[in-house]
């Protein structure tokens, strides 16, 4: 049974979740506040984590700082606060996805199951070398791109880029990270060089780039690699 643990200081919302998963045979425990959260992870070890980040006694970016000091097991963020600052806050501090308040039931059910199946498709090993797709492969051994039978040409920059994202596969990388993995910076006003970047992966490695299937944006937040 896949445990879920809900953190979340409103009973009726709580009431609301703890039905409608467990009508989907999820175990559920529940915690009102950041203390509780921490604690009842430790001890029921859940799989999956659904958080809202305006707690009575902390901030839910500490509960995620708190989780990611010791475990990786996915959090959904689930907030009314709307501004893009705030959900890459979280993400940056190493939620895997963000849900805005109010949200459909279905969504939020569809979202919660992604991420328990990332969790159990197998991650790239250490010693792996080849991230493999439909349409190309990427030997990051060898640190080149291949397109059918031809190698696709690449700069320092567009590989650093694409490295990043294919080997955290499913995870959504936020721009702030991406700038400053790849350029050194963190400014907002500098998320120019993502898109120019990524069109420019787009262009050598999707079959349609104006629809692609495997560099995704996340609009405001970031990008994702979907294998």
């Amino acid at each position: 049974m896949t445990r879920v643990l809900v953190v979340e200081d409103d009973p009726q919302l709580v009431r609301a979740l703890i039905i409608n998963l467990q009508a989907r045979q999820y175990g559920v425990d529940a915690a009102p506040d950041g203390t509780t959260a921490l604690r009842l992870a430790t001890a029921r070890q859940p799989d999956v984590v659904l958080l809202d980040l305006g707690l009575p006694d902390m901030d839910g970016v500490d509960v995620i700082k708190g989780l990611r000091a010791w475990t990786r097991v996915p959090i959904l963020v689930l907030s009314a606060r709307q501004a893009s600052d705030e959900k890459v806050a979280a993400l940056d501090a190493g939620a895997d996805d963000y849900v805005t308040k109010p949200f459909s039931m279905n969504e939020l059910l569809a979202r919660l199951r992604a991420a328990v199946r990332r969790t159990e498709e197998v991650p790239l090993a250490p010693g792996a070398t080849l991230v493999e797709t439909a349409d190309f492969t990427i030997d990051l051994l060898a640190k080149k791109a291949i397109r059918g039978d031809h190698d696709v040409r690449l700069t320092p920059t567009e590989w650093h880029l694409l490295e990043i994202l294919v080997t955290s596969p499913g995870r959504l990388i936020t721009q702030k990270h991406l700038l400053q993995e790849v350029w050194g910076v963190s400014q907002t006003n500098k998320t120019n060089y993502l898109r120019v970047y990524m069109a420019q992966l787009r262009r050598k490695l999707e079959t349609d780039p104006a629809h692609p299937r495997y560099l995704i944006t996340e609009p405001g937040m970031g990008y994702r690699f979907e294998g």
